[in-house]
């Protein structure tokens, strides 16, 4: 079996390295190594070989050469799906190592990594049933001497940029669908959260992926931006924020390669006076305070009807004043430490000027100071109540442990301002009425709407943005599509030359 060099770090133990993994071997790199200090110690635990764009060319005539010899893309659906229930009892057998990692390097709390990791195996398992139903369609209406086969096949080489907020998970709802389709990938994960990336690619190695099918390219921008440059990838899949997706649009476009992208949100959880409360309470504080807030699904607005609002917010402060703060690795933390101290300090000025503006600090507010803490990027979970369409905050992703709360009268108004942000990943309404909730659900500009509930729903179901959220979908059906392309093949039998009338000889 496998053994991963995964140890998390607590103390005097050497950092873990990880190189380059192109086609089928680990490739030390001559050039920069970047170094990784856990967020929640300062500790260094990490040292990733900093790729350039020869590294990138490297890894991608890698895939090309995988992808053309069809020692990927034209096995069965079959072959590939054994592949791939092989990978998912893979990671299921290291998910403790891998959820470590994961808490380590991001700072999130080890149940939430956990759950991303068993997540992991999940899709994984998803994709293996996919690669089997793989399909096109035949067409037959256009006469008895013409048969049409629209055929899906692999779009071919496809590269991976991953973020650091969800490692394993995000890695995992793209890889094994580009895999099921039988492309080959460069992945290029977070220069801040490499090593899952690295330990899941030695799973895949195990499990029988031929070399060159799956290449990892470790690094900072420069090696995802050759990556979206590179004029030999087909489909770019790629996670993180706004501006960054911006740039890799116009980065694409020397080959006009299709893209997948997930970028930011500014959800909101609407809550109307018949909901079940306590049940509301509950998910507005799991929405806006999961793996810390740093995630792009983070219900970071509460919407309160004004009927209900001060005995809402009594509940919203006394059930976010009882998070715990601590370390990742603690099996009683709630919110870990966010991912750097730049970022930190980032959240801590969006909070100034939210209080500056006019809005009121229910609870939370400053960094996490208690001695068990010291060393780490944490901060205690913030509840701004009073926040206005026309502050920073309401509109802003702060992508931190902080939840706003604003008011609103009328369904009409909810609406308006459930709608009133650039984003539109997702968003929540809570309500007992199946006439106030499913037409709300159906007025919401966003990708997912969760009803009653929160960050819900399972592999089989699409993800992915409107607006400034991002383009095309992960997961499902429309998510394993974004890496193949259809191709129409028309066939005529009987009768042909009286179709073809340009060039006809004259009659002697």
């Amino acid at each position: 079996m496998t053994q991963l060099d995964t140890a998390p770090v607590t103390g005097g133990t050497r950092p873990r390295h990880h190189d380059h993994f192109i086609d089928g071997d680990w490739v030390r790199s001559s050039g920069e190594i970047i170094e990784r200090r856990a967020p929640a110690t300062g500790l260094l635990v990490s040292q990733v070989a900093a790729g350039t764009a020869d590294t990138v060319d490297r890894a991608v005539a890698a895939a090309r050469r995988a992808f053309e010899d069809d020692r990927w893309s034209q096995v069965s659906g079959f072959e590939r799906a054994a592949v791939l229930h092989r990978v998912a009892d893979l990671i299921s057998t290291h998910a403790e190592t891998l959820a470590r990692l994961d808490a380590e390097e991001v700072g999130k709390p080890i149940l939430v990594a956990r759950a991303d990791v068993a997540g992991a195996a999940q899709l994984t398992r998803y994709a293996a049933g996919l690669a089997i139903q793989m399909q096109g369609t035949t067409h037959t209406n256009n006469g008895p001497e013409h048969t049409g086969l629209v055929l899906r096949e692999a779009a071919g080489v496809v590269g991976l940029i991953t973020p650091w907020n969800f490692p394993a998970l995000i890695l995992s709802q793209k890889l094994p669908l580009a895999l099921a389709a039988g492309c080959t990938v460069v992945v290029k994960p977070s220069e801040l959260t490499s090593s899952s990336a690295a330990a899941i690619a030695r799973l895949y190695a195990e499990a029988g992926l031929p070399d060159g099918v799956l290449n990892v390219v470790t690094g900072d921008g420069r090696a995802g931006a050759a990556l979206a440059e590179h004029p030999d990838v087909d489909v770019l899949s790629f996670t993180g924020s706004t501006a960054t997706g911006r740039r890799i649009i116009a980065a694409s476009a020397g080959n006009l390669k299709k893209l997948s992208l997930e970028l930011g949100g500014k959800a909101a959880t609407v809550v109307f006076p018949d909901a079940d409360l306590d049940a509301a309470a509950a998910g507005v504080v799991f929405g806006g305070f999961f793996n810390n807030g740093e995630c792009c699904v983070a219900q970071s607005r509460l919407l309160v009807h004004t009927d209900i609002a001060e005995e809402f917010l009594a509940a919203v402060r006394e059930r976010t004043a009882a998070l715990r703060v601590g370390q990742p690795l603690d099996e009683t933390t709630d919110v870990g430490a966010l991912i750097h101290e730049a970022h930190l300090r980032a959240v801590v000025g969006a909070i100034d000027r939210a209080e500056e503006a006019g809005a009121t600090v229910l609870v939370g507010g400053s960094r996490a100071s208690s001695p068990q803490l010291a060393g780490g990027s944490f901060l205690v979970p913030t509840v701004l109540d009073g926040v206005t369409p026309q502050m920073a905050a309401f509109s802003d992703e702060i992508f931190g442990p902080v939840l706003t709360a604003s008011r609103f009268r009328t369904t009409e108004e909810a609406l308006a301002l459930a709608n009133g942000v650039d984003y539109g990943l997702s968003n929540s309404v809570w309500s007992r009425d199946i006439d106030t909730a499913l037409p709300f659900a159906r007025g919401l500009r966003s990708g997912s709407v969760y009803v009653n509930t929160v960050i819900d729903g399972p592999p089989t179901m699409p993800f992915g943005g409107y607006k400034t959220s991002g383009i095309g979908r992960e997961m499902g059906q429309a998510g394993f599509e974004e890496f193949t392309e259809l191709k129409s093949v028309s066939i005529r039998t009987g009768t042909r030359p009286g179709r073809f009338t340009i060039g006809t000889p004259p009659a002697s």
